[in-house]
């Protein structure tokens, strides 16, 4: 059986990734992935398995959180869908094949990557960077590419790859609005083919909890989810009343901090 407490834990990081997912227009994994490695680290999960079991099952717990995300846009007409369809498959590719990837590379290399590419976020949500529209959409092959490497990293990051695909889109002169929303529904192909690939990755490993399924712990994710969802809605209105510009500096702060005490804990270890 799996105690309560940790239950709880699981359903108190729900909320609070729900929440700052739909007040701020970001994805849970910078708060998820640290936030279950110092939980699996305290219930005991093996140091070689515990970056590997934090990603997959955040990553897990993005899918229902990406679905609601597309449903908001889609409602607004706001979505881009050629650029979805252009860039898909790359996506579906580079997520999947990063996440087979990932079972290979030790947890500290992991961490760091982690650490690093979430103060990249932190900077560019802290200056509010925007860049400048200076060019066109590439073409098909050009956004398979595209694709590639945004659905590899946001794999390794745990990311429904809206700090990557928003930037770029905006520098090929594709609207904010449309950007966000174009994002959201690339969220979801990443979400799934990243949990695909941790299933299948993780899956015949030695040393894993119970109800662990390839790397997901599937408890915490169904319990972030679950929590998540309905949290999701309520941050989104406080959006429009809360000072945003504010908080996205706060939060860029929090990232770098649970980042950090990821890294503290994986040398500590």
């Amino acid at each position: 059986m799996i105690d309560l407490q940790w239950i709880l834990a699981y359903l108190a990081l729900g909320a609070v990734v729900g929440f700052f997912a739909g007040l701020l227009g970001v994805g849970g994994g910078g708060i998820m992935v640290p936030a279950l490695t110092a939980l699996f680290a305290a219930q005991g999960l093996p140091f070689e398995h515990l970056v590997h079991v934090s990603l997959a099952t955040s990553m897990a717990a993005i899918v229902v959180t990406s679905a609601s995300s597309l449903r908001a846009h889609q409602r607004h007409g706001a979505i881009q869908w050629p650029i979805v369809k252009g860039i898909t498959p790359g996506i579906l590719i580079g997520t999947f094949g990063a996440a087979l990837i990932a079972a290979y590379i030790p947890s500290l290399p992991l961490a760091i990557f982690f650490v690093v590419f979430m103060a990249y976020v932190a900077v560019q949500m802290w200056l509010n960077i925007k860049p400048k529209p200076s060019r066109q959409l590439p073409s098909p092959l050009g956004l398979t590419g595209v694709g590639l490497v945004i659905g590899g990293v946001s794999a390794l990051v745990a990311i429904g790859g809206g700090s990557l695909s928003v930037p770029f889109m905006t520098w090929c002169n594709v609207k904010i609005q449309q950007a966000i929303a174009t994002s959201a529904a690339i969220g979801l192909p990443i979400a799934i083919a990243g949990t695909l690939g941790y299933l299948v990755s993780g899956w015949g490993v030695q040393g894993l909890p119970q109800y662990t399924f390839g790397f997901i712990y599937l408890p915490a994710a169904l319990a972030i989810s679950l929590v998540s969802f309905f949290t999701a809605p309520i941050g989104a209105k406080l959006a429009h009343r809360l000072p945003v510009a504010t908080l996205k500096k706060l939060f860029a702060l929090l990232l770098i901090g649970l980042s950090l005490k990821m890294l503290h804990t994986i040398l500590t270890r």
